[in-house]
């Protein structure tokens, strides 16, 4: 089996958001393949007791002005979302079920929803822009309903979070590299060595 990085993820963290800018890249010039696992942190959060930094206010500041050095560092657009925190449990599950019926379409979903969240701070509690933002990745409400109402997505993004959890994941981001977990964006570097 080749190099892999395993990246538990939810769109909602900013820090997510920074890291998926990044690994697609470190892995294709480390020859690994990047493999997507979307959970729902508040799953995560539920489970281990913690909580997201913005709970702390004056931690919350810092990571904000910490996130905007490292997107400068990376050279990717990166806007605090005023709407912050965003409930994703619709989200991903349509990324979830994406994956796992149309796998080949995630990537442009991801994009379109990570910048929609962390580039255009658009609030995505509110319906019809999360619905306008899946029009405009080219998906049908239709066909986003039929899989975020599936019992089989449902089970997955549950697996998903569970499986987070008993590998000691407790926030988001958080990669693998073999039984090697990195948690944080911040910590690309380690990732990198460790794919050699």
């Amino acid at each position: 089996m080749g190099k892999t990085v395993e990246f538990y993820f939810d769109v909602g963290s900013p820090a997510a958001y920074l890291a998926w800018t990044q690994l697609p890249d470190l892995c294709a010039q480390r020859n690994a393949q990047l493999v997507y696992k979307p959970m729902l942190l508040g799953g995560v959060f539920k489970a281990v007791g913690n909580t997201s930094p913005a709970t702390i206010p004056a931690k919350g500041r810092y990571v904000d002005v910490d996130y905007c050095r490292f997107a400068r560092r990376y050279g990717v657009p990166l806007t605090i979302n005023p709407h912050f925190p965003i409930i994703t449990l619709y989200l991903m599950r349509v990324i979830t079920g994406v994956q796992m019926r149309q796998p080949e379409r995630l990537p442009a979903l991801l994009k379109s929803v990570f910048e929609a969240i962390w580039v255009d701070a658009l609030n995505l509690n509110e319906p019809q822009l999360t619905a306008a933002t899946l029009a405009k990745a080219g998906f049908e409400a239709s066909d986003i309903e039929a899989l975020v109402s599936d019992p089989a997505v449902k089970d997955a993004l549950k697996v998903n979070t569970e499986e987070a959890v008993k590998r000691g994941v407790f926030g988001a981001p958080t990669m693998f590299v073999k039984d090697e977990m990195f948690f944080g964006q911040d910590r690309l570097d380690f990732v990198r060595d460790a794919l050699g």
